[in-house]
């Protein structure tokens, strides 16, 4: 069963009274330990494709389902507990909380949640991503590489079934891009996690096994290597 699946799922906005369709007619399936990349111009429905593969919006009109079950199904608990439990977010800005050390903000979702292991899977998943030397420094002592990682080790600290990452590499130059890219594709690999990429990259959709071509809201090619 895939851990991420999309049946010819339409998305409308309305601005100004007017129906705008960011996606139409979209079917995809995502498979754990499969790095998907998606690709095209701004406006094509990468990012609107992301937040309904996370639930933090949901189809006009067919159905998502994670892990089996339609998003449209559950309540607000059950989303929260959701994107909580099965989400982890990567995002270009890295997100990271400045008041708080590097080992502060791995550990803050499962502190959220009310888990009692936060410190110990935070230190893991730091370890991950080779950062366990800087643990106590805050995010403005670290280099824009590091910061991603961090962000990777938070996205992962609850063990997610999928992995939603929003132009992780628009941020760091080419050398360290590529760090971050070769990270993400070693992970899904080795911890079987779902991985949906939206990148305007040429070089960031290469390292992916499935490569998704958007254009105005449709899949006009996708690509399995």
């Amino acid at each position: 069963m895939s851990i991420l699946s999309m049946q010819k799922v339409v998305k409308e906005y309305f601005t100004n009274g007017q129906a705008v369709q960011a996606l139409a007619g979209v079917t995809l399936d995502v498979n754990a330990g499969e790095f998907v990349a998606l690709v095209g111009r701004s406006g094509c429905g990468k990012s609107t494709l992301l937040n309904l593969a996370g639930a933090m919006d949901f189809p006009t009109g067919g159905v998502v389902r994670i892990d089996g079950v339609a998003t449209s199904s559950f309540n607000d608990a059950e989303l929260t507990k959701l994107r909580r439990d099965k989400v982890g977010f990567i995002f270009q800005s890295f997100q990271l909380l400045h008041t708080l050390t590097v080992i502060e903000n791995v550990e803050l979702p499962l502190l959220l949640s009310g888990q009692n292991h936060a410190r110990e899977a935070a230190n893991q998943r730091l370890e991950w991503v080779e950062l366990e030397g800087l643990r106590d420094r805050f995010p403005h002592q670290l280099s824009g590489g590091q910061m991603q990682r961090v962000a990777i080790a938070r996205a992962l600290v609850h063990s997610p079934k999928i992995l939603l990452a929003d132009e992780p590499t628009g941020n760091l130059d080419t050398a360290t891009g590529s760090v971050i890219l070769q990270l993400l594709q070693r992970l899904t690999h080795e911890k079987k996690t779902a991985t949906i990429m939206a990148t305007h990259s040429p070089e960031a959709a290469e390292v992916c096994d499935t490569l998704v071509q958007l254009r105005d809201g449709r899949i006009v090619e996708a690509t399995w290597r």
